[in-house]
């Protein structure tokens, strides 16, 4: 995992040189991305339990993997994207909710 955040940096700066928006658009647009990808997880679970007929059925549970990994790139994509000290956030962010849920 150690190419995780460099990874991440160049599809910042990928995303940066291809958008026709303002940083200030982008930084919202990328946020709000998250959101859609979330609805693409609920989409692939509907389509595995074969809930909602108009979402699909042809889901499986390795869809409902990517979709969930896809949130996750979002949200880091996100995160770099307002904050240079993402790693860092993100890592304090990880020990806070572990020490907080896990010492008990």
């Amino acid at each position: 995992m150690e190419h995780l955040w460099p990874t991440i940096d160049r599809l910042v700066r990928w995303l940066d040189t291809e958008t026709e928006t303002t940083p200030e658009v982008a930084r919202l647009l990328r946020v709000l991305k998250i959101s859609e990808e979330a609805g693409e997880v609920a989409e692939a679970i509907h389509g595995v339990s074969r809930s909602n007929p108009s979402k699909g059925t042809g889901h499986t549970w390795g869809d409902v993997e990517k979709e969930l990994c896809d949130v996750i790139l979002a949200g880091m994509v996100a995160l770099r994207t307002i904050t240079p000290d993402a790693e860092k956030v993100f890592a304090e962010r990880l020990d806070h909710v572990a020490e907080r849920s896990l010492t008990s």
